[in-house]
């Protein structure tokens, strides 16, 4: 049914959980997966941007790492992508396109403080736009 899933994470607890969830499922029904971080450009003071670009790369490298371990440990064939790109949900979509993804599997919501009581604007965003399937977990 579905052969390659895109599992989307921020890191958070939700989307943590939500990959793990898209793991279980891919090993239930023999699909490989491709888990990507996004991380959008920092606009801030220019002597302070390749500190907090590096600081982003080592932490979307820890998630993922991560989250490869779990899905080897599963059993599942996995590939990672961090993706530097404005708006994340655009970069998600382009993603489960360039996987040839027939599944995306995301959180409802990440760390984005009051946000995250809502739906997450960039899952909302995910929802409305992808011609590929998405699953959110909540």
């Amino acid at each position: 049914m579905y052969r390659n899933i895109l599992i989307a994470t921020d890191g958070s607890d939700l989307a943590t959980e939500a990959a793990q969830h898209g793991i279980a499922l891919a090993k239930r029904l023999g699909s490989k997966v491709t888990i990507v971080n996004v991380t959008e450009p920092f606009y801030g003071p220019a002597d302070a941007q390749p500190y907090i670009v590096q600081a982003a790369r080592q932490q979307a490298y820890v998630i993922l790492a991560g989250l490869a371990d779990a899905a080897k440990t599963a059993g599942v064939p996995c590939e990672t992508a961090h993706v530097e790109k404005t708006p994340a949900y655009l970069a998600i979509i382009e993603t489960a396109q360039a996987t040839n993804s027939e599944l995306i599997v995301m959180g409802s919501h990440g760390r984005s403080g009051v946000e995250s009581l809502f739906l997450g604007s960039h899952t909302l965003k995910v929802l409305s736009h992808s011609k590929v399937p998405v699953l959110v977990y909540r």
